[in-house]
């Protein structure tokens, strides 16, 4: 048995700019941290000739039939691409867990994607950097599945912790925020999360996001290049240890983010957001594309407890997390082997030997 797990995250600053459409014209940044919230991949091999999926999450099972093409398609697109590209169809079960719901906003899909090939990298052999890591989740999800999505979750569930990821053609940037002793303590005690109660298909928020920066759309170009700035803002602020600069700028970030597409908010999220902001949030956003999912607030001191008290009675639940530092990393490893390097495809070892990530 091996069982790998990454963590998700929650993204602070230049959200949207990680997107190929924007950051390979304009460069683009994020500022992210990741959480104790993960997503398992737990692997055995059974010597069999079938190969077996099964998510928890999805409630849904997946059995290949020897012979037959490997496909990816359907809620298990993700690790069938990955199996695929490893050139893995028999001999493996494979069982997915989440400790977030699907579609919330904290990257959890990209998050499983790296959790997967951890594993399936780890079983074949292979001791993956976090920058290979990245670049091949990346790869199979934007290059091989053809998703309107960014890159930044892959970085940020490889690497983990707090980081300023810059995006630019020539590559990506991974650079810690250092922030002053106890800074990072008050963050996550004035941070709260809070589940708005639905779920949302974030590829049709970024596939509107896309088309829009591609057709070079004024307001939509100017919201992605106003955030692509906070991100820097962000980091400085976090590193000279100004909390409540940063839940202002988390409030001017949400008020750019609602200009990327149609669907980022609506009548109930903004209600919501208002009643916490009169009840003492600095500032806050929708983790993610938007639409739905996790709500982020950054609250005055003493504030939590009665921001917590006024969206409770409209039905969004509170989520305690705590940040994490430590990145994709296999648990468990019982001396699984499925094959040497050497038989990996082609295209597979390119991506594993890209340049490593700038320092």
């Amino acid at each position: 048995m091996l069982i790998a797990r990454a963590p998700v995250r929650i993204s602070f600053a230049g959200g949207g700019t990680d997107l190929p459409a924007y950051f390979r014209r304009h460069g683009g940044a994020v500022v992210s941290a990741t959480i104790d919230k993960y997503v398992y991949v737990i692997l055995t091999v059974h010597g069999g000739s079938e190969l077996q999926i099964l998510s928890s999450d999805y409630r849904t099972f997946y059995r290949h039939t020897p012979g037959e093409v490997l496909l990816w398609e359907g809620d298990l697109n993700l690790p069938k691409a990955i199996l695929h590209e490893f050139g893995i169809h028999r001999g493996v079960s494979v069982f997915i867990a989440s400790e977030v719901p699907p579609g919330t906003g904290l990257g959890s899909s990209s998050t499983l994607t790296v959790a997967a090939i951890k594993a399936v990298a780890a079983a074949c052999g292979l001791a993956t950097s976090k920058e290979e890591t990245a670049r091949l989740a990346t790869r199979v999800e934007l290059e091989k599945m053809g998703m309107p999505i960014g890159y930044q979750d892959q970085y940020a569930a490889a690497f983990g912790g707090l980081n300023h990821i810059r995006f630019h053609a020539e590559g990506v940037t991974v650079e810690p925020v250092r922030a002053p002793p106890g800074i990072l303590e008050k963050l996550q005690r004035n941070l709260l999360l809070f589940f708005t109660g639905a779920s949302r298909e974030s590829s049709q928020i970024l596939t509107r996001q896309r088309d829009s920066t591609e057709r070079d759309e004024g307001a939509v170009l100017a919201a992605l290049h106003a955030v692509h700035q906070m991100a820097s803002e962000m980091k400085a602020l976090l590193e000279s240890g100004n909390l409540d600069g940063f839940g202002l700028l988390l409030h001017r970030g949400w008020e750019q983010k609602k200009q990327f597409a149609a669907g980022v908010t609506n009548p109930q999220i903004d209600e919501a957001y208002n009643l916490a902001r009169a009840h003492g949030a600095i500032g806050g956003k929708l983790t993610g594309a938007g639409g739905g999912g996790f709500m982020m607030l950054y609250c005055a001191d003493g504030a939590q407890e009665a921001v917590t008290a006024a969206l409770e009675p409209y039905g969004l639940q509170r989520m305690d997390f705590r940040f994490e530092q430590g990145g994709a990393r296999v648990l468990l490893n019982a001396g699984l082997r499925l094959g040497p390097e050497e038989f990996l495809p082609q295209a597979l070892q390119a991506a594993l030997h890209w340049p490593q990530v700038q320092p």
